[in-house]
């Protein structure tokens, strides 16, 4: 009987040990993270835009000002976004806990 009873108290106190404890939380996903590359093409597109622009302005002929612009504005916006994808793909990323 007193095997019984010591028993009983043992897998009475383990039982109880075992509600007790809170199951452990969601464990926290490690995530990479890195910034938005289109943000820096973009960014680039338009800044050759303008300084290819301006610089196919001077550069043109005395007549020719307005076509030097516009020629110089795509080649500068195509440069620049080139320019720009290239360096986003040494993109800078990190790991975060969420």
């Amino acid at each position: 009987m007193r095997n019984r009873l010591i028993a009983a108290a043992v897998f009475g106190v383990t039982g109880l040990s075992l509600v007790a404890v809170a199951p452990p939380a969601e464990a926290a996903k490690r995530v990479l993270v890195c910034k938005d590359v289109k943000k820096k093409a973009n960014k680039g597109t338009v800044i050759g835009a303008l300084a290819g622009g301006v610089l196919g302005n001077q550069v043109a002929g005395h007549g020719a000002r307005t076509e030097g612009t516009v020629i110089g504005a795509g080649v500068g916006a195509v440069a620049g976004h080139q320019i720009a994808k290239s360096n986003a793909k040494k993109k800078r990323c990190h790991y975060e806990y969420r």
